[in-house]
Formats: C-alpha cells, structure tokens, sequence
C-alpha cells in the first residue's frame, strides 16, 4: 500500500520512502495470507468501488496505484475493468504476481509514476496515501491526476482525521518487529488536494468506525476536468 513516510532521508532513495518499502516487505506474505480479498471491506466501502467502476466504464484501463497484494485489482478486473497495479513494495508486488499472474504488476514509488500524461482512464488510491504525510499529499495526488486522462476518475479512500497513528503493533502479533505508522486525511483533504491538481469532487463517503477500526473512514471520488 504504498508509500512513504515524512523522514526525508527516505526521499533520497531511489524508487521511494525506504522506511515504508522495507516493513511492507517485510510483512508481505502474511499480509497477502490477511487480506487475500475485500472481507475488510463494508459494503458500503465496496459501493464507492462500484461507483468508480461504473464511472470509468467496462473495459477501462485503469491504475491501482498502491496495489499491495492485488486484491483491489482483482475486484476491478472482475467488475469489467483493465487493471495495472503499482506498489512502493518489491515484497507485496511479488505476492501480487503470484496470486494474480493474469494481471499487470510492477514497483514503482506514487509520487513519481511511471507513466506518461493523461495515459489511463482512472486511478484508484485504496488506502495507498495512508504513509503519506500532509505535507507530501497533494504532490501523490498530482501525480495520479496527470496520468489520468481528462473526463477520466480518481477514488482515493483514508482513514479519516488529524495525527499519526503507530501501526506497527498490529504486525507484531504474526512475528514482524517493524517500524509503521500512518496518518490520517479527511475527505476535505482529499478533495482539496485533488481540486488544486485539476479535479473536481463528484461524491464522498464520510463513515463512522466500525467495531473492529480505530478511526473514521474517508473516500473521495472526482473527475479530472
């Protein structure tokens, strides 16, 4: 999920944040053996998805930016769409190949994509600005909006809220000692930092913790004019 923390010595390696690289490999297997689909999800997370989806339209090239195992690319490629997906993790993107080897994976940092201007026809940002500090926001949405053609969409979903969240001791429990965090980002933020990179909000979901999460959930879908 990809990207980096706000230690800017991590800027200074190539392909990304190191910090955030280095605990997703890590943690890659067991976290593909976690989440191997969207049973984390409520289905009210998934009609957001669906909504993307549907505004991109069946047949769809589209960028999972900070695709992780490829769970979400499998419920895009499902769903009628062509999914490419890209992590910071070389560890989570070798999980992805393996698990879906009919689909398109590579490595590759979010605030540096390897791909041309306006080249797909969306982006999803599923909780891959998670390891991205404010400061560093609205340079990772600019770039998913210049790869995005115009009239194309952009989902981007967070936690929502202000702060720093230490993750890190959810990994413990399957043996992993890393170093984790991630910050929260209202669907204000999202929104505003999409609007200043050129696209417009067309809806949010704003909802409440469930039993089992920490914080409220935040996800902005927009339109690149």
């Amino acid at each position: 999920m990809n990207q980096g923390r706000a230690a800017a010595a991590d800027h200074d390696i190539p392909g990304g944040y190191a910090s955030v690289r280095d605990a997703y490999d890590t943690v890659a297997g067991d976290y593909a053996a976690y989440f191997p689909d969207t049973w984390a999800e409520t289905s009210l997370d998934l009609a957001m998805v669906d909504a993307f989806v549907a505004a991109v339209g069946e047949g769809a090239e589209v960028l999972d930016a900070g695709c992780g195992a490829g769970r979400m690319s499998r419920y895009l490629a499902d769903r009628g769409l062509r999914p490419r997906g890209l992590d910071l993790s070389p560890g989570m993107v070798a999980m992805a190949r393996r698990d879906h080897p009919d689909l398109a994976f590579g490595v590759a940092s979010l605030d540096a994509l390897p791909l041309a201007d306006a080249s797909v026809d969306g982006v999803l940002l599923w909780y891959s600005v998670i390891h991205t500090p404010p400061s560093g926001l609205h340079r990772l949405l600019a770039e998913a909006v210049r790869v995005c053609r115009p009239g194309g969409h952009l989902l981007v979903a967070s936690q929502s809220g202000l702060g720093v969240r230490d993750v890190a001791p959810s990994y413990r429990r399957f043996g992993h000692d890393i170093v984790l965090e991630r910050h929260l980002h209202t669907a204000d933020d999202l929104a505003d930092g999409l609007a200043a990179a050129g696209a417009a909000e067309v809806a949010r979901l704003v909802r409440r913790a469930t039993a089992t999460e920490r914080d409220d959930q935040a996800a902005v879908l927009a339109q690149r004019a």
